[in-house]
C-alpha cells in the first residue's frame, strides 16, 4: 500500500515538473512506467489520463487570490457625534472567471437618516490574479448626501490590495477615489480595510474611512460579517 502511494506521489510529481516543457499532454502507465492497477486506485492519475496535465504555474498565476465577499455591518461616523447606522456592500464579483475585471458596490445610512451614502465602481487588476499585490484603477459613481452637504458624480481612483493567503481569507487594502474631480465639489475618499476568514466562507471585517472636501472633513469606521460564496 505504502509502495503504491510513493508510485502516485513520484508520478505526479513528474507529471507536474515536466508538463509546462509539454513532455506529455496525457498520463498513461506506459509513460510512467507504472502498474495499470496504481492508475486504477487513483483518481487524480486517471482524471490527468483524460484531460491532460493541468498547468499548475498558469493556474497559480492567474487563479485569484481573493474572493467575492458579501457583507452587511456597522458604520458609525467618530466626527459627528459618533453617529451610527447600517451598512451594506459586495467586493469584487467577477465579471468572468480569471478575468482581471469585478464590480463593487456600497450602500451606508445612518439610523437618524441624517447621512446616506450609496457608491458603484469597474476594478481592472492590473497585475495577474493569483498575485499577492494587486493594483486596480476604478471608475464608478458616488453619491453622498449629508445635513451640511452633499455629492455626487462620477468617481476615479484606484485600489492597492494585499493578499496575505492565496484562498482570500485574509486581505489588506488601501483605496484613493475622487469624487466630481477637478471641479468645485471635489470630494476625495480615502478608504483603509482588512479582513480575515474564520470558517471557509465567513469573515470578518473593518474599515476606516476619511472624507475631504472644500465643505467638511468626516471620518466614518465600519465593521462588517463578510460572506464568501
Amino acid at each position: 500500500m505504502r509502495n503504491g502511494l510513493q508510485n502516485v506521489v513520484l508520478a505526479s510529481s513528474l507529471a507536474i515538473a515536466f508538463a509546462p516543457l509539454g513532455l506529455a499532454q496525457t498520463l498513461t502507465p506506459e509513460q510512467l512506467d507504472l502498474p495499470p492497477e496504481t492508475f486504477d486506485n487513483s483518481p487524480v492519475l486517471q482524471r490527468w489520463s483524460e484531460e491532460g496535465i493541468p498547468d499548475v504555474l498558469h493556474s497559480i498565476r492567474h487563479e485569484p487570490s481573493f474572493q467575492t465577499r458579501w457583507r452587511l455591518g456597522y458604520a458609525q461616523f467618530p466626527s459627528n457625534d459618533r453617529q451610527g447606522g447600517i451598512s451594506v456592500g459586495v467586493e469584487d464579483i467577477f465579471v468572468k472567471p480569471d478575468f482581471p475585471l469585478t464590480l463593487s458596490a456600497e450602500g451606508h445610512t445612518l439610523f437618524s437618516g441624517d447621512r446616506t451614502q450609496v457608491a458603484a465602481r469597474a476594478n481592472y487588476y492590473l497585475l495577474p490574479l493569483g498575485n499577492r499585490f494587486n493594483i486596480a484603477p476604478s471608475l464608478g459613481y458616488q453619491s453622498f448626501s449629508g445635513p451640511d452637504y452633499e455629492r455626487e458624480g462620477l468617481e476615479v481612483g484606484a485600489k492597492l490590495q494585499l493578499n496575505l493567503s492565496r484562498s482570500g481569507a485574509s486581505t489588506i487594502s488601501l483605496s484613493q477615489q475622487f469624487v466630481n474631480l477637478a471641479t468645485s465639489e471635489e470630494m476625495g475618499i480615502t478608504t483603509l480595510g482588512a479582513g480575515y476568514a474564520f470558517t471557509s466562507h465567513w469573515r470578518a471585517a473593518t474599515e476606516i474611512q476619511k472624507h475631504n472636501s472644500s465643505a467638511a472633513k468626516e471620518s466614518k469606521v465600519g465593521f462588517f460579517l463578510e460572506w464568501m460564496p
